[in-house]
């Protein structure tokens, strides 16, 4: 039998990856839509593509999916600083090259997950203000007033998601504006992330680093994110989120709906005119609904 050259290996291995990746989040999608919409909400679209996309694994891929997917719909972890994204276990060097070269299956030998190497945006730190002693609750702990846009310029999603991207990069959040914009318009293409109730949450997901972070925007001419919104959103939420808080944001994506589903506080932030002023709308919004 012919040996597989080098480079072929590479590339059919990163075949595989970026299925492997796709698939994972294409389920995380369908989480998203079951934590807003209901158990009960037929998704039989998303369903139809990731039967799909399960029945086009090879048969080895296949099985090692089905043992890791019974565990945790995220089997993928990308390699953060030598690390596993997901526990945190750091990879001896010779794991860190296989996963760089991209030639086989290297699994976390923590949490077994596969890991692979990102291409993205990164976490860059949090702003001194927000690196002190004080003790931050609710919204506060991964968004700051830097991260409120009262007035939204863009008329389109991709314009809107710029201006959200720009303000964490201005704020020193992520490394990368361009990146993220990226990543949450190939996002967009899968599913349009507008929920109903004139909302729509915007998202990239691997922001490895750091934590979860929130940039709100308002558009009082609305922009049409589509998904299962009939109308224009005028409330746009933009979230980068490491792939470990994957399941934190299910709760939180859900309490922001359930606060501004309310018609005063949806009314608060229209009328909101500074960076201060949406912060304080939000922050008294989701007291109750974000812990």
């Amino acid at each position: 039998m012919k040996k597989q050259d080098p480079n072929e290996q590479q590339q059919t291995m990163r075949g595989v990856v970026n299925l492997l990746t796709q698939l994972q989040e294409l389920i995380l999608i369908r989480d998203e839509q079951r934590s807003i919409l209901g158990p009960g909400t037929d998704l039989g679209v998303i369903n139809k593509n990731i039967d799909d996309m399960v029945a086009s694994l090879d048969p080895e891929v296949s099985t090692n999916f089905n043992r890791l997917y019974k565990k945790d719909h995220i089997f993928m972890a990308p390699m953060s600083d030598g690390s596993c994204s997901m526990c945190g276990m750091h990879l001896a060097i010779s794991q860190i090259q296989s996963v760089k070269l991209c030639r086989q299956v290297v699994a976390c030998p923590s949490c077994a997950r596969i890991i692979y190497d990102p291409s993205g945006a990164k976490w860059v730190g949090e702003q001194k203000s927000r690196a002190s002693g004080e003790r931050k609750s609710g919204v506060a702990r991964f968004s700051s007033p830097d991260l409120m846009i009262p007035d939204l310029r863009g008329g389109t999603a991709g314009e809107v998601i710029a201006e959200l991207a720009n303000s964490l990069e201005k704020a020193k959040f992520v490394d990368n504006a361009a990146k993220l914009v990226e990543g949450a318009i190939a996002r967009e293409s899968i599913l349009g992330t507008g929920i109903g109730h004139y909302i729509a949450f915007p998202h990239v997901r691997g922001v490895e680093g750091g934590g979860l972070a929130l940039a709100f925007g308002v558009s009082r001419k609305g922009v049409d994110f589509g998904g299962v919104a009939k109308t224009p959103s005028n409330l746009i939420f933009f979230c980068t989120i490491p792939t470990a808080v994957s399941a934190f944001y299910l709760r939180l994506l859900a309490g922001i709906s359930d606060s501004f589903a309310k018609d005063a506080n949806r009314k608060a932030a229209l009328e909101a005119d500074s960076p201060e002023a949406l912060w304080k709308v939000l922050t008294k919004a989701t007291r109750y609904t974000i812990k």
